[in-house]
């Protein structure tokens, strides 16, 4: 990295912390530091929404998904839109006409106080793992490509972020994702144009899509019923509702965000502000992607793009035997080269699509060898290296300058969605749990202040758990694995609690506390894709605690 690209990251994140601490000083009462005063309009809580979704994780792992497996993952975001109009038709009046602080006050209105600390409690194990899985993310990656001191980033991310969330609370959060979300899609577009730009002349943006979908990237709607399938359209709608309906309903790091509206109009519209955006943005960062791809049929790449895997299999004794593969991955790249420019000026062919599956089947077989042999060096290094695919065509290929804003892009990422969960956990915690059930007749000064040592408690939490954690197959489906556990569960209760009345307390309790066992073991077990257990874990909570209520009014 050049002095420039230093001087903008710096800047920039300099910028968003000093501005969201000086914009939200003074917070005096439980109001305004966890419901940011009411007053956010629709955009704000719009973007903020999207920015709390958003994290690093998202502009690291999502091109390097499109790069290995295509546009397919676009089908995970299906359900969003039909979750955000159910929400805005059925929770956000319940939420506004009861002036719940978190989403699981509801629960004690309807039902009783262990209910809504049961469900309370399951939001902070799964949001408390998330907050370290967001600061991880971004620096395992930084720390392998610029060779900086893994806990050290860890700790840095997680200290800007606590700085201005101790600060201002939920209007700090929204204030600064403003800006935050203002330097992402800048990013985002300008690395975009690059890389178009900087295909052969007489390849333009049409012909890269059409080399793109001769290797099967542009495979988007894939309508099977196989389970085997993770991302498909069915899993999309139906368990991408649920697991949207869970987070964006029950979840309060997104609940809050809206809480902060001035009325239902400004929260309903934010949300469908989110619901309309969410997909075409996403679509956009797997195209990105997918343009990285088409960029390294004509560039060389290396065999694996995790720094740390190629280091230590050149410098262990199958060092000769890795560069024999590099000396083959020369050849395939000649033949992709060839290829790719001829089929991207002609017309549709069968032949050359072949032929491009081809060398393309070879480039993967080359490149699992190569895993293999990275393996046999250490077994311990990460071998997959979807996450590191966009860092790396970053580091390498932009011009000075637009280095630091690209990372000042992942790590105000990683800052806006870290600054929600914190300010969401530490929330939860004073009002569902120290408030309701150890001291209730405090001053609003007091939570103030019991809010800001809880945030302060999570961050460090955060950082710890960010600190022992381990690079997962993809960090963001690490992200909605823990959701998918989780999340129906809860989804469950709260549909209960909406929509059956005949089902008490107790029978909900028991019910839940049963399914999270049974959900727990079903993903250890791998029963289905983990997108369906947002379906699954909603469905059996409802149907065990029916079934409780049955025998017990039964019984009675």
């Amino acid at each position: 990295m050049q002095q420039l690209d230093w001087i903008i990251l710096i800047g920039t994140l300099l910028f968003i912390v000093s501005y969201g601490a000086y914009k939200t000083r003074g917070s005096k009462n439980v109001d305004d530091y966890i419901k940011g005063g009411s007053e956010a309009k629709w955009w704000t809580i719009g973007l903020s929404v999207m920015a709390t979704q958003a994290s690093a994780i998202t502009f690291l792992s999502t091109p390097g998904q499109a790069f290995h497996s295509g546009m397919g993952f676009v089908q995970f975001y299906f359900g969003l839109p039909i979750a955000m109009v159910v929400i805005c038709l059925v929770f956000i009046p319940i939420y506004h006409r009861l002036k719940v602080f978190t989403a699981y006050e509801y629960l004690e209105t309807r039902f009783d106080l262990k209910t809504r600390s049961l469900a309370a409690i399951l939001f902070l194990i799964q949001r408390g793992l998330a907050a370290g899985i967001t600061i991880f993310a971004p620096a395992i990656i930084l720390s392998a490509v610029l060779g900086w001191n893994l806990t050290m980033l860890n700790i840095i991310i997680g200290v800007l972020v606590i700085i201005y969330t101790v600060s201002g609370g939920t209007k700090a959060v929204s204030v600064t994702q403003k800006q935050q979300m203002a330097v992402i899609f800048g990013g985002m577009f300008v690395a975009f144009y690059l890389i178009v730009s900087y295909l052969p002349e007489d390849i333009s943006f049409i012909e890269a899509i059409k080399i793109a979908g001769a290797s099967g990237k542009m495979d988007i709607l894939d309508f099977s019923f196989n389970l085997e399938n993770r991302y498909t359209f069915w899993s999309g709608i139906i368990g991408g509702s649920f697991l949207a309906l869970s987070y964006f309903g029950t979840d309060q790091s997104q609940v809050q965000r809206y809480l902060s509206g001035k009325s239902v109009k400004e929260m309903q519209l934010g949300l469908i502000f989110n619901g309309l955006l969410k997909v075409p943005m996403q679509f956009f960062i797997l195209l990105v992607g997918v343009m990285v791809f088409v960029f390294y049929q004509f560039n060389p790449s290396p065999l694996n793009f995790n720094p740390a895997a190629n280091n230590a299999v050149k410098n262990s004794e199958y060092a000769n035997e890795y560069k024999l593969l590099e000396e083959r991955q020369l050849e395939i790249e000649k033949q992709k080269y060839i290829a790719s420019l001829k089929y991207g000026n002609e017309l549709m062919n069968a032949e050359l699509i072949e032929n491009i599956q081809q060398i393309n089947s070879l480039d993967l077989e080359n490149r699992d060898q190569a895993k293999e042999l990275i393996k046999k060096a250490n077994s311990s290094v990460e071998t997959n290296d979807k996450d590191y695919v966009f860092i790396h065509f970053i580091l390498h290929n932009l011009p000075r300058g637009l280095i630091g804003l690209l990372l000042a892009v992942i790590l105000s990422a990683a800052m806006s969605s870290t600054a929600s969960e914190l300010n969401a956990l530490a929330s939860t915690t004073v009002i569902d749990l120290y408030k309701r059930n150890v001291i209730s007749d405090k001053t609003d000064d007091h939570y103030v202040k019991v809010s800001k040592w809880f945030t302060l408690l999570w961050g460090l939490i955060a950082i710890s758990v960010a600190c022992v954690a381990n690079l997962f197959d993809n960090l963001i489906q690490l992200v909605n694995i823990i959701g998918s556990i989780f999340y129906g569960n809860v989804l469950g209760i709260f549909l209960l609690a909406f929509f059956i009345k005949y089902v008490k307390s107790n029978a909900v309790f028991i019910a839940a506390l049963i399914t999270q066992i049974i959900v727990i073991v079903g993903w250890y077990y791998d029963w289905m894709p983990y997108l369906w257990l947002n379906l699954f874990g909603c469905s059996l909570v409802m149907f065990i605690a029916i079934l409780i209520q049955f025998f017990a009014s039964k019984k009675s």
